[in-house]
Formats: C-alpha cells, structure tokens, sequence
C-alpha cells in the first residue's frame, strides 16, 4: 500500500490534535442539552474516525449506524439519497443528532441526509467531519464541526478508501494519481 501513496497529508499526531479540539467543541455545545444525544456514525468510511472520537466525548451518549450514498447517471452525484442502513429508532424529537461523516465533498449527501433527518423530526441534528473539501462544494452546505479544510486531492487512510483498500492506514494521505485513472 505505501508505494501508491503520494505524501501523507494527516498524521497520526495531527489526527488526535484534530480529534481532541473537536471533542471540546462538541462537549461544550452539549454539555447543557436537556435531551441524549445520539451519534451517527456513517459508514463505511468514518467508523475508525468515530470510534477515536468518541472516546474523548465525555458526555452520554448512544450510537447509531447508517449507510447513505447519493446517486445518478454514471458517476454524477444527484444529491438524492439511497439509504442501506437506516437508523432503528423512531422518536427523534427525543434526541438530539449529531452525524459523523469522514469526508465533506460536494456536500449534497450530508446535507441531504440532514434535512431528512430534520424532517422525521429530531430536536436537533448537527454534523462533524473530519475533513472538508471547501473547493469540491456544489451545495450550499457547512458542516457544524470541521476537523480540517483539505486541498481538492484524492485522500485514503483513517477510513477512507480507494477501491475498499487503504482504509487501515493511520493517516490521511494522497493517493497517486496513477492508482486510480
């Protein structure tokens, strides 16, 4: 695997940094919520990220899984969404939601995914992303924790995958161009 790598862009120190200054963030907006919160996690990609997360919330909390994708013609993103994993609650005016995304791109799933989990009604949703293409945005759309804005590159590592490979590299790294055109 590390010959297909072009440089790392994350490193494991930068990670944890990441992850800590994230975790404050979202303690300090939740610590006074008078409802549970429920993390999100979106799979396949920002389990690991999650899971680092997670563990230096010191706050309650449940955990949930979900499966989205966006979908069109070919290899165009249409924004519409196709759930694979729902969530197995109902009630979400109960909870307050906060997604767990590894990567904001052209924002349209994220975002799609957020209005429809507003629509079944939750108290509240939020969304945290470990990296943000700004550059890549083809709807108006910011996630409510960012760990890091990135260049318009390919990125593997720490969850992300090129072909479901690359996921189990401890940092976030450009894959070579060669490995995937």
């Amino acid at each position: 695997m590390l010959k297909d790598i072009e440089r790392v862009l994350v490193d494991e120190k930068q990670i944890d940094k990441i992850n800590g200054e994230l975790a404050q963030k979202i303690m300090k907006d939740y610590q006074n919520s008078t409802k549970p919160l429920i993390v999100i996690v979106i799979l396949k990609g920002s389990m690991i990220f999650a899971s680092d997360l997670i563990k230096k919330l010191d706050l309650p909390l449940e955990i949930e899984f979900m499966k989205v994708s966006s979908y069109g013609a070919g290899t165009k993103n249409s924004g519409e969404i196709k759930i694979h994993l729902d969530l197995a609650r109902e009630n979400l005016e109960q909870y307050d939601l906060l997604i767990i995304e590894d990567i904001v791109d052209s924002g349209r799933t994220l975002s799609r995914l957020t209005q429809l989990l507003k629509n079944r009604n939750a108290n509240s949703v939020k969304t945290c992303t470990l990296l943000d293409k700004p550059s890549r945005r083809e709807v108006p759309f910011t996630p409510d924790y960012c760990g890091a804005e990135i260049e318009d590159e390919f990125v593997v590592g720490y969850g992300l995958d090129y072909d479901e490979k690359y996921r189990n590299l401890p940092y976030v790294a450009i894959l070579k161009r060669e490995v995937y055109s």
